[in-house]
């Protein structure tokens, strides 16, 4: 391994801004305390927390990255692209991603009205109390709602039962495309990274077409090590990224004390093979 492979960075979590439960200096510390020396808040089609997570880090004494995890409709399923490295000033970018989250609050009536069929009656007034942006209202503030008011023990439980497809509760959204995505963060002199590749439900031959669009259209770097792959999918994706000639990248996707099973900073480094995201964002670390 290099040095710069055994970094602990973790560039991949989410604040109040989106749909974790702490604050963008909450996770600073937690981050820090856990051995993060380069971070990068990504929520949800929002980079509103950028300015405050960059202050934390340096009072932290961590270095950062800018960061947003863009929703994208791909082959019927939702991908998920971090952009890392970004103008957060760019208006593309801003504007971008205001589109994408317009539309969320029809959504989520309509999420809403599919539970109430099933007897759960108040399901949009109840998430919203866990939101800490309407404008980005989603299936996971429904989910602590459902667990809050006793239909399921853990979020884990509702996933299972409820809002995902042919379960009650489950209303698709179109969002931006593979395109729109990686242009917007390239555009800003950001790079784009396909996020937790062995989350999504791909035939090879779908996946195959994903990696391909996504680099055809400028795109960058893979989540190699991620919270919700297996080691086996580490090096699945590591072979990805050698395949395709791509960067790696490591993040957590930390959401909440009570509900990630991968805390900040606790993954396992990237293999030594691989070439760094952050290697070609150096020029971008704050």
């Amino acid at each position: 391994m290099t040095p710069q492979n055994i970094l602990n960075a973790d560039l991949h979590c989410h604040s109040v801004v989106s749909d974790g439960t702490l604050t963008p200096e909450a996770l600073a510390e937690r981050a820090k305390a856990n051995g993060v020396e380069l971070w990068a808040l990504t929520d949800h089609d929002e980079i509103g927390g950028q300015q405050r997570a960059a202050a934390a880090a340096k009072a932290q004494g961590m270095h950062y990255l800018t960061g947003t995890e863009v929703s994208v409709t791909f082959a019927g399923q939702t991908v998920h692209i971090v952009g890392l490295g970004f103008d957060a000033g760019n208006p593309e970018i801003m504007q971008g991603l205001r589109n994408t989250r317009g539309g969320r609050e029809q959504r989520a009536m309509e999420m809403s009205d599919s539970l109430a069929k099933v007897g759960i009656k108040g399901a949009y007034e109840g998430a919203l109390k866990f939101v800490g942006n309407p404008e980005l209202i989603s299936r996971t503030h429904f989910a602590r709602f459902l667990v809050e008011s006793g239909v399921c023990r853990e979020t884990n439980e509702v996933f299972r039962k409820y809002l995902t497809e042919g379960k009650p509760g489950y209303v698709p959204h179109r969002w931006a495309t593979l395109r729109d995505a990686v242009t917007w963060i390239t555009q800003a002199q950001g790079i784009a990274v396909i996020a937790h590749p062995g989350r999504y439900k791909f035939t090879p031959n779908e996946e195959y077409a994903l990696f391909t669009e996504f680099k055809s259209h400028g795109g960058r770097g893979v989540e190699v090590v991620t919270g919700s792959h297996t080691p086996q999918e580490y090096i699945k994706y590591a072979e990805t990224a050698k395949e395709f000639g791509l960067a790696a990248s490591r993040g957590s996707d930390f959401h909440s004390p009570d509900e990630s099973h991968t805390d900040l900073g606790t993954l396992p480094f990237l293999p030594g093979e691989l070439t760094p995201v952050w290697e070609l964002l150096a020029d971008r670390i704050q």
